[in-house]
């Protein structure tokens, strides 16, 4: 029986956008993959490929996210941009130390808890507001 903590996409973290929230458990499948494969002590070439995929899949999303905002007029899309900013640059410091240490136990814990606490909470209150917002405008625009 596997009895490791698994980092699994919660339904209160849907925002209601299918887009969004297909890219959303995306991440916390990859997130998951990781920290399987840094406790499993895979190798760390394998691990170092999860984690260079995780960290350009959620420069991507992000990407992908500000460009719904842009295109649809949303006003809030500078403090939003900043929290992604925030997030990367934590990332990057986190994939830093994987270069110099390796997916050691430390690493293993700050991954699950930065990265997951980051997310959830983003998701949960910024990217939900943004959606609840594009959908305020469907609604007025029909």
């Amino acid at each position: 029986m596997d009895d490791r903590i698994r980092i699994v996409f919660d339904p209160t973290l849907v925002t209601g956008n299918s887009e969004i929230d297909d890219q959303h458990r995306e991440l916390f499948v990859r997130i998951d993959a990781l920290l399987a494969a840094s406790r499993d002590r895979r190798s760390r070439a394998e691990v170092g490929k999860m984690l260079t995929f995780l960290g350009e899949y959620v420069v991507s999303h992000f990407a992908a996210e500000e460009r719904l905002m842009v295109t649809s007029g949303y006003p809030d899309v500078g403090p939003h941009r900043v929290e992604h900013a925030d997030f990367v640059q934590e990332f990057a410091s986190l994939f830093q130390e994987y270069k110099a240490e390796g997916p050691t136990s430390l690493f293993v814990i700050r991954i699950g808890n930065r990265v997951t606490a980051f997310l959830r909470d983003h998701i949960y209150r910024t990217d939900r507001e943004f959606v609840n917002w594009l959908g305020e405008q469907q609604e007025k625009a029909q």
